[in-house]
């Protein structure tokens, strides 16, 4: 099994399937995740049906330890993007 899709393969994908040139399927993968990016830095959340759905959580700053040092530290409030997988995906996955 393969660990990594890369954008290079994603475009591939594309031509393959679509018959559109390897620079434009390339353009088509970097449009999709510009957009993604963009949405996601508006705090916005992302819906692909039958997929999942990618959304920003803030989480709240919290005490921690170093690990080197064991020092007790305070962790600062961060945003993060977290992403859940549709029912469809998971199905598909476990079975």
């Amino acid at each position: 099994m393969k660990a990594n899709l890369t954008r290079k393969e994603l475009a591939q994908i594309i031509n393959d399937k679509l018959g559109i040139s390897q620079r434009s399927a390339g353009e088509l993968v970097d449009h999709v995740f510009s957009s993604l990016r963009r949405t996601l830095l508006n705090e916005e959340s992302v819906k692909l049906v039958q997929f999942g759905t990618f959304t920003v959580r803030n989480k709240a700053p919290r005490m921690g330890r170093n690990p080197r040092t064991g020092e007790d530290m305070e962790i600062a409030e961060r945003s993060m993007v977290s992403f859940k997988a549709s029912k469809t995906l998971r199905e598909k996955i476990n079975s």
